[in-house]
């Protein structure tokens, strides 16, 4: 439990700063149509409770038990390309106004956030722990 709201924690706040200085303004340039004029907390709240539980189950815990927080960063950043990838391909694939620019900057800070984030999670509970 404590790995998994140690998780949330770094995975929380630096993709809210990634979001509002970074990746808001690149969606308002390409779909700001689309976009809703405020956030709903619940389908987010439930996707990220969602994310970071799989990321701890998949990735963080194993690397904990056999102390290979390298090995976390690595399935995380694989994790994390695969499902920011998803979205994104998905969504080029199927909505106009979709840009490779978009697809990239979110594929990639997927793999980035996911991956430290497995990483941090995964150290600092080894230092707590001994």
């Amino acid at each position: 439990m404590i790995l998994y709201a140690v998780t949330a924690v770094i995975f929380l706040v630096i993709d809210a700063i990634m979001l509002t200085l970074v990746m808001k303004p690149l969606f308002t340039r390409n779909v700001g149509d689309m976009m809703r004029d405020g956030l709903m907390l619940a389908p987010a709240g439930l996707f990220y409770l969602a994310y970071v539980a799989g990321l701890v189950f998949l990735v963080s815990a194993p690397a904990l038990r056999d102390a290979e927080p390298e090995r976390a960063a690595l399935h995380g950043a694989i994790i994390g390309a695969l499902a920011y990838g998803t979205y994104e391909f998905t969504s080029m694939s199927i909505m106009k106004n979709w840009s490779w620019s978009m697809v990239a900057t979110d594929t990639i800070w997927g793999a980035v956030l996911t991956g430290f984030s497995a990483w941090a999670g995964v150290v600092i509970m080894m230092r707590l722990q001994g």
